[in-house]
């Protein structure tokens, strides 16, 4: 018999080996040219140079952040440092580290403020870095803004500049702040979609959508009042900054036309008179003044100058000695979910596991907790707010330090703490708690859809394409009394206040940090240092490190990450830029994420709607 395969066998054979060929060629060629990548980057890291008298460009392209998100390292990788399309995340504790190195550093003479591409920071960070660029000019450098244009936010913290340019072509857009969003009740009754609401507390709007065609006079009058301290705040500063009044910021239709009038239409030069700017210059015009100022870079293209990203990357630090004591710091930003969730969101258990973690973390004598949320499931906080006595009773302080918002679920987890820190322009309180379930047995029955059958008891019976009984709705109803009531009983406890005083600033309602001060929701005004400094205090510690606490990257994920780190910026550009496809998945993942907040098991929500200003 011959032992010779059979042709079908040997052509299977040879397509087989010719596939695997092509496959092995394709992996070995992306394996080698990535550690190509890598080998260059690591290379090139030392080719940075600082030359004597440079500006430190600051071109903060993104959002300012507490801490990043997790992302997919090739998506990191897709999308690296500074976006062109002003799509990343930025730290703000990077920020402020390189604005403090640059005002100690000799080779820094000034610093250029490139604000085109920042986006989405609320006041209280940019309050922050403007901080930190007051301190920089304390030591007699100088601070420059130049823009093709500043929108609202950009313009609050190029006021912080000694000198404000404008491109001649370009606007300042000061327009002030607003809330207005989109009503359902009448499309939901033409579409017989019934949504079953159970809240308490009058300014608790979350919901309102659902079940009104406009905004309830009470939301209208705690919007106004939160919008106009919010914008007291914002043109007090720049006011102060500038030396102009704050009448000269925030202009009618009638006055914006006659200033514009003055000026035959043009706005940049309206900018000017109404000293929003110093002077009008193009971008080769500003070249010019910088090479004249600091003098011509080595490759005799522009001024002598170091931008951010690479700045941070000659000056990040790494501790050398870590001392026996620590103040460890705990970020919880974004929406309260429920179970575990990755960096840059806050979860019920890994949230907690990080202030076990520091718990039971020998070295760590006292914690902050940094708190950036508008709250989200009522369980989940809960969970987080137990660990945070946990802490206590180990005899270990916590200090909460607010961001941009701790409010509704973000102030739950806050409550409990020994001292709490917002900033004048922290979004908090928003003391209420919500339910809400929609149903769908009458839009269903239209297009002749119906459910029957029979069960055990009301609760085996529930289902969205039923509807929902009185009798259920009234126990639903009960919960969410009981959880409104264990909230502002936790506020009076943890505050020292009776539970009519807190229901009185309760009901949902938002203040901003300088009113929560006021009404006794707060301890102190202050920056995430000044919650440090705090917790050391509490601590009797002297001499002390801070310790991020964060979950550990596996060997395998670290690896991944940095070696995708590195190769980013070697990557094509047209791999790295948005399109106008990923923009608008980018828009419908922000929907996604927001209705994924809602995870209660329980249904109950502590969560703020109004904080997003």
């Amino acid at each position: 018999m011959s032992t010779k395969p059979s042709i079908f066998k040997r052509i299977f054979l040879l397509s087989w080996n010719i596939i695997n060929g092509f496959r092995k060629l394709f992996l070995n060629l992306i394996f080698f040219g990535l550690i190509a990548i890598i080998i260059v980057s690591l290379a090139s890291e030392d080719t940075i140079q600082v030359e004597d008298g440079s500006a430190l460009v600051l071109n903060l392209a993104g959002v300012i952040v507490d801490q990043k998100r997790q992302v997919d390292p090739i998506e990191a990788a897709m999308k690296s440092g500074n976006e062109a399309d002003g799509s990343a995340e930025i730290l703000l504790a990077d920020v402020i580290s390189v604005i403090n190195n640059a005002a100690a550093d000799d080779r820094i003479s000034q610093i250029v403020l490139d604000l085109a591409l920042l986006n989405g920071t609320g006041m209280s960070k940019l309050q922050s870095i403007g901080d930190a660029l007051e301190a920089f000019k304390a030591t007699g450098k100088t601070v420059v803004a130049n823009g093709d244009w500043y929108g609202q936010n950009q313009y609050f913290l190029a006021s912080f500049a000694d000198k404000i340019y404008l491109n001649p072509q370009g606007s300042v857009q000061i327009e002030g702040l607003s809330r207005y969003r989109l009503y359902f009740k009448s499309a939901f009754e033409k579409l017989k979609i019934n949504a079953h609401v159970f809240r308490v507390g009058t300014f608790k709007s979350a919901v309102e959508p659902f079940i009104r065609d406009d905004m309830s006079d009470a939301a209208k009058e705690a919007n106004l009042t939160l919008l106009n301290d919010l914008w007291q705040s914002y043109a007090d500063t720049v006011a102060a900054n500038r030396d102009i009044k704050t009448s000269n910021l925030s202009l009618s239709a009638e006055q914006y036309l006659a200033e514009l009038d003055k000026t035959d239409g043009q706005s940049a030069e309206m900018a000017v008179n109404m000293k929003w700017v110093d002077g009008l210059k193009s971008a080769e015009e500003f070249r010019l003044t910088m090479v004249n100022a600091v003098g011509k870079s080595a490759d005799g293209e522009s001024y002598k100058h170091v931008d951010f990203y690479d700045y941070l990357s000659v000056t990040q630090t790494h501790p050398v000695l870590s001392l026996n004591d620590k103040v460890g710091i705990v970020v919880a930003k974004g929406n309260i979910l429920n179970g575990s969730q990755p960096a840059g969101q806050i979860g019920g258990e890994s949230t907690s596991q990080l202030l076990r973690k520091a718990r039971f973390d020998d070295s760590v004598k006292a914690v902050v907790l940094r708190v950036d949320s508008p709250g989200g499931s009522a369980f989940a906080s809960e969970q987080i707010r137990q660990e945070v006595l946990a802490l206590k009773a180990a005899n270990k302080p916590v200090i909460v330090s607010m961001g941009s918002y701790a409010a509704s679920g973000g102030y739950w987890i806050s409550a409990s703490a020994d001292y709490i820190y917002a900033t004048p322009t922290t979004l908090t309180g928003s003391i209420g708690i919500f339910g809400m379930i929609t149903t769908f047995e009458d839009s269903l029955a239209s297009i002749g859809v119906n459910t029957d059958g029979v069960s055990t008891s009301d609760w085996a019976g529930f289902s969205v394409t039923k509807g929902l009984s009185p009798q259920i709705k009234a126990v639903i109803q009960r919960h969410i009394e009981r959880g409104y009531h264990d909230f502002i009983s936790l506020v009076a406890n943890e505050r020292d206040m009776t539970l009519e005083q807190v229901d009185n600033i309760a009901q949902g309602r938002v203040w901003t940090g300088r009113k929560a001060l006021e009404l006794g929701l707060v301890d102190g005004l202050g920056e995430l240092q000044d919650a440090v400094t705090k917790a050391a205090e509490m601590a009797s510690l002297e001499q002390y490190d801070t310790d991020v606490i964060e979950r550990e990257l596996t060997p395998q994920e670290q690896f991944v990450q940095e070696m995708f780190a590195s190769a980013a910026s070697y990557m094509p550009q047209t791999l790295t830029q948005s399109s106008a496809v990923d923009a608008l998945i980018n828009q419908w993942s922000a929907v996604i994420d927001e209705f994924k907040s809602f995870d209660d098991p329980n249904g109950v929500y502590l969560y703020c709607d109004t904080c997003n200003y």
